[in-house]
């Protein structure tokens, strides 16, 4: 899951356990969740197009937010994912492991 802030630290664990006893919270990476790809997109844009926030109105944000679409369109390439299975398990074994 996310790691919105309702999400995270000990309440949350024992409100999901409460409801789920067998499930294990594992929290995805703060920046760009890998499994959200709109959020990698946003992030993307954000850094690329929206900041210095330097536009004179609306239509400027607009034209600026397409220009980014057409050329996202054009030039996107697939992630190359490095996580495993592997990696998944050992992730999961430190976080069943009692602190």
């Amino acid at each position: 899951m996310d790691s919105g802030s309702v999400r995270r630290g000990a309440k949350a664990v024992e409100r999901l356990r409460a409801q789920y006893p067998r499930l294990v919270l594992v929290h995805a990476p703060t920046h760009a969740s890998w499994l959200n790809q709109i959020e990698i997109y946003f992030s993307v844009g954000q850094r690329k197009i929206l900041t210095p926030n330097d536009l004179t109105d609306l239509n400027a944000l607009a034209e600026r937010l397409l220009d980014f679409q057409y050329y996202w369109e054009a030039t996107a390439r697939p992630f190359e994912w490095t996580f495993t299975r592997k990696g998944l398990a050992q992730l999961l074994d430190k976080h069943a492991t009692p602190r």
